[in-house]
């Protein structure tokens, strides 16, 4: 682990995994339209969202995608981690209220890059509402080491 509780790549192999789960808030919809930008009424506007095939409000999809990012920065493989690419499938609406469980699992190691890739499923009462994978590089206490030689 490195000095932020992250694991180090040195610690990551095949099949770990990790979970975050984030109930998603009226607050959360507000705000994520202010900072993105994204002001879809589908999102932020009940009369006109009940006329869609949703049949009311749905939360952004890249609001619901981030509960992702807070299993890896926080679970796997933590403090540290740096995201360098994400793929999303958008499987089934998330509404105001509904709990986003991420699980995030280990599927490949570079242990000379320092990187990962990780299958990034986010699911509601247990139906998948999002699935991917993500590439991610970490820490590594080689490396670390190796600059403590050098200096």
């Amino acid at each position: 682990m490195n000095d932020q509780y992250g694991h180090d790549i040195e610690d990551l192999h095949v099949g770990m995994s990790a979970s975050f789960a984030k109930t998603v808030t009226e607050a959360d919809i507000v705000l994520f339209a202010g900072v993105s930008g994204d002001n879809n009424a589908v999102h932020t506007n009940e009369e006109f969202a009940r006329t869609t095939p949703f049949g009311g409000r749905i939360a952004h999809g890249f609001l619901t995608a981030s509960v992702i990012s807070g299993a890896v920065a926080n679970r796997l493989p933590g403090p540290g981690t740096i995201y360098l690419g994400q793929q999303l499938r958008f499987r089934a609406p998330v509404r105001p209220g509904d709990t986003v469980h991420a699980t995030v699992t280990v599927k490949s190691v570079d242990l000379a890059k320092a990187r990962a890739v990780l299958d990034t499923v986010c699911r509601v009462d247990g139906k998948v509402v999002i699935d991917g994978e993500a590439t991610v590089m970490t820490t590594s206490i080689a490396k670390r080491q190796a600059q403590q030689v050098a200096a």
